[in-house]
């Protein structure tokens, strides 16, 4: 199964990352009127800045954006072995 993130409902009822109790996206049709730019900022400096790369990169090819991943997930740099 998927690691998608689940929004704290208590804090914000109606997050766009809602999702019912099969996983799927409840407000699917707020990430379908968004174009690839506004997705990468709100990835990147928005409501999905705190997201692990994990759950960023699950809920980008749910969206069916798995092509912005590159943009919107940080790539982590490992330390030479010595």
């Amino acid at each position: 199964m998927k690691n998608f993130y689940k929004p704290d409902y208590s804090l914000d009822p109606d997050s766009p990352f809602a999702r019912d109790s099969q996983n799927k996206l409840i407000r699917k049709s707020y990430w379908d009127a968004l174009q690839d730019a506004s997705i990468i900022s709100l990835f990147n400096n928005g409501i999905g800045e705190h997201l692990t790369n994990e759950e960023k990169k699950n809920h980008l090819v749910d969206i069916k954006r798995g092509h912005l991943i590159d943009y919107v997930c940080i790539q982590e740099v490992l330390p030479p072995e010595n």
